[in-house]
């Protein structure tokens, strides 16, 4: 399931675990509910957009087989975390350990909520991570700015749908339901959108690093697959950006 890509990149692992790292402390954060001014966010909400720009970030730089590797690695380490977190909180404390209501509080993961974060993390950055694969072929690999926005669009519409009714549908009103998707999409997106020069910068720096430019010409897009066949490596020369 978890594939190495084909061509040797010397910055993909450091970026993978980065990118785990975010998500791990978005997940962390989730509970709390922070106020800015008259408006409601999540904690994870100062974190877990970035881990979009990541997908955006391995897909244009490494391809869909390489940001197919990273969403299942940072899969696999969220439901070991959660799993984690519900068994240690479950094990009987110890009479002189006094926390375990405020370590409970952070930790004991509500299984509804973890699989509702899951399927919705799963299906959103495979969704955004298919878009910007697709629109990269489409656009000859030029107006970068299109791609982390369309995809993210799209991604971020699948992930906050799904998370929201499946967290929420037969406690909550559907009004409310709608609400929170909305809300939460319209940050999100307006979060990628204003971090396109830093996406712009790091991909132009991580393209000129590893000297290729990867298009998904014919791909098997299948999130569970293990190849990365169909893609097609484009070297670049020095000072090249692949074509931004």
């Amino acid at each position: 399931m978890i594939e190495r890509p084909k061509h040797p990149f010397r910055y993909f692992d450091s970026l993978v675990v980065v990118f785990v790292t975010v998500l791990l402390i978005s997940n962390l954060f989730g509970p709390k509910i922070c106020a800015v001014g008259p408006f409601r966010i999540s904690g994870a909400q100062l974190l877990f957009p970035i881990t979009y720009i990541f997908g955006d970030i391995f897909t244009e730089v490494y391809g869909y087989a390489g940001s197919r590797r990273a969403i299942w690695l940072g899969f696999f380490g969220s439901v070991l975390m959660a799993v984690m977190g519900m068994v240690v909180v479950w094990l009987p404390a110890a009479p002189d350990f006094k926390d375990q209501a405020a370590f409970a509080t952070v930790f004991d993961f509500v299984p509804r909520m973890v699989a509702a974060s899951m399927a919705a993390y799963w299906a959103g950055e495979f969704a955004n991570s298919y878009v910007l694969a697709r629109m990269k072929v489409w656009t000859g690999g030029k107006q970068l700015w299109s791609r982390t926005i369309g995809s993210t669009v799209v991604g971020q519409l699948v992930d906050s749908a799904v998370v929201m009714t499946l967290a929420f549908a037969g406690k909550e009103s559907w009004a409310t339901i709608l609400n929170l998707i909305f809300s939460g999409y319209v940050g999100k997106v307006a979060y990628e959108a204003l971090a396109t020069p830093v996406t712009y910068f790091v991909v132009n720096r991580l393209k000129r690093a590893e000297g290729v430019d990867v298009f998904d010409i014919k791909t098997d897009f299948n999130p569970f697959g293990r190849g990365s066949e169909g893609e097609e490596f484009v070297e670049l020369g020095e000072g090249e950006t692949g074509g931004h």
